[in-house]
């Protein structure tokens, strides 16, 4: 039967009610369409219809095809609470759907006010007609959008549209989503308070299809709406990951190379316990000189019975849960202040606005925003006066110094001292780590890989103003691979970087 219809012109144009009958194609031999309006002639409309339609379709104004005249609802008087909801267009949600979680209270008193035939009913299209951002979007109301079994009234920003039986509301509802980009041009009124008049929607064309065929249509927009929500995730998330894949690859590397899997293992390579105990001696000779002090909570840690385990204070610990992964036989974890010295000004604030002075007469000071990338660029500092800076020699910073940002948003962001301008010292968000008895790149990759960023997280205090103590980096576990090793290493991350930032 559905067959047959829809070879068949399109007839339910034929039928008594007036309104229904009031636009019409008619059957010319020039094959054109025309509208007949009351008693008028027909006027040729082929310059007004937007395309051409099947032979079977009909040309309909919107008018045409609602039971109910196009219109907005009322403006409202509001209460705290009533058996009345005021459907407003915030409840035509921009994702899709009916929210009514967002409706007010209509007042009681005014509620005679609105006949019968405004109460809303299921299948009612409603679209939103002042504001902007918001004009012309279209929802379709459903009883199983309602909360409540309140009375839903809508107020005067939205228009309601009630077809009439004859045609599918669904396939309506798709009609005025073609039109939608249109109807937001249609808006009158100041740039702050457009408004789409609902005269506007009443002359609308709609082509109309037999039943049957407006089902089709429907269910195939629908299947295809699917396939293109479904085509718009992917295609998001596909685009973030061409925008995050640089990063995540250039983590992934790092990553392989503090766990060995970078470069291989040289048998030949010294063992990076015989590294270990030459910067132990090294740290002892420059505490006996006087250029650092005694560390009063020296860790060393080692394996045993394939455990892993730290003496600290005299005291032996198994640290095995502590161990993130495991790390080739040559390789040493150690305490990042067992193998350098970190150093930073005492308290948040280091200095006062008395301490700042011009360009040329004092020492620069050296923030976060300096660091760029894995190297320093001097652009815009501010300066201290020399008394401040020659009070506090341990932080007098020089070149190929590695500096970590410990406080601010930027927390963990490292890089190295190059083209050090003139003399310079380190703002109270900084920590210089010096005496650095290992290859300076390849503890700068450590400190920006996966395993330092998680530590920073976990070492992180406070919200507005995130920080960590020197303390606390300190006792940053990181792997030590033999000397020869980490220049191997740092020889690979440098020729494999350039081509990641290059995607």
């Amino acid at each position: 039967m559905c067959k047959l219809e829809s070879q068949a012109p399109c007839r339910f144009l034929e039928r008594k009610d007036k309104r229904l009958r009031s636009c019409a194609k008619q059957s010319r031999s020039d094959n054109l369409p025309y509208e007949k309006v009351g008693k008028n002639d027909p006027v040729c409309i082929a310059d007004e219809v937007p395309f051409e339609i099947p032979d079977s379709w009909e040309w309909v104004r919107l008018d045409s095809l609602v039971i109910k005249e196009i219109k907005r609802g009322k403006s409202p008087k509001y209460a705290a609470s009533s058996n009345v909801t005021v459907f407003a267009q915030k409840c035509n949600v921009k994702a899709g759907g009916i929210d009514l979680s967002l409706a007010k209270k209509l007042d009681i008193s005014v509620f005679p006010k609105y006949p019968v035939e405004e109460y809303m009913i299921d299948g009612d299209i409603v679209v939103n007609s002042t504001g902007n951002g918001t004009l012309g979007r279209i929802g379709i109301f459903r009883d199983s959008d309602r909360i409540s079994n309140d009375t839903i009234v809508p107020d005067s920003h939205v228009t309601v549209i009630r077809s009439s039986q004859e045609i599918i509301v669904e396939y309506i509802h798709c009609v005025l989503e073609y039109y939608q980009p249109e109807l937001e041009k249609q808006g009158e009124g100041s740039t702050n308070q457009t408004e789409l008049k609902p005269a506007v929607l009443a002359n609308l064309f709609v082509p109309v299809p037999p039943k049957c065929e407006q089902r089709r249509i429907v269910n195939a927009l629908t299947l295809l709406r699917k396939q293109i929500i479904d085509y718009d995730y992917k295609e998001k998330s596909l685009s973030e990951l061409n925008r995050t894949f640089p990063d995540l690859l250039k983590k992934s590397v790092l990553q392989q190379a503090v766990m060995g899997k970078l470069v291989p293992q040289d048998p030949n390579d010294e063992p990076a316990s015989v590294l270990l105990e030459r910067i132990r001696a090294e740290k002892q000779a420059l505490i006996k000189s006087g250029k650092l002090k005694k560390d009063k909570h020296e860790s060393i840690i080692y394996r045993r019975d394939n455990s892993h385990y730290e003496k600290t204070d005299g005291k032996e610990t198994c640290i095995d849960d502590s161990i993130p992964f495991e790390i080739p036989q040559t390789w040493e974890w150690v305490r990042l202040g067992s193998v350098i010295s970190i150093f930073g000004r005492i308290g948040f604030r280091g200095y006062t606005k008395n301490d700042m002075v011009d360009k040329g007469n004092g020492a620069i000071t050296i923030s976060p925003s300096n660091i760029k990338g894995m190297y320093t660029n001097f652009t815009d500092n501010s300066y201290i006066s020399w008394d401040k800076y020659e009070e506090s020699p341990e932080i007098m910073i020089f070149e190929e110094d590695l500096l970590l940002v410990k406080t601010g948003s930027s927390y963990g962001k490292c890089g190295i001292v190059k083209n050090l301008p003139e003399k310079a010292t380190i703002n109270p968000q900084l920590v210089v780590l010096k005496y650095v008895l290992i290859d300076r790149m390849y503890l700068l990759y450590v400190l920006n890989s996966s395993l330092a960023r998680k530590a920073y997280e976990e070492f992180v205090i406070g919200t507005s103003i995130p920080t960590f103590s020197q303390e606390k980096l300190a006792s940053l576990l990181i792997p030590l691979p033999p000397l020869s090793e980490q220049e191997r290493i740092v020889e690979s991350i440098s020729s494999i970087l350039p081509a990641i930032c290059a995607l």
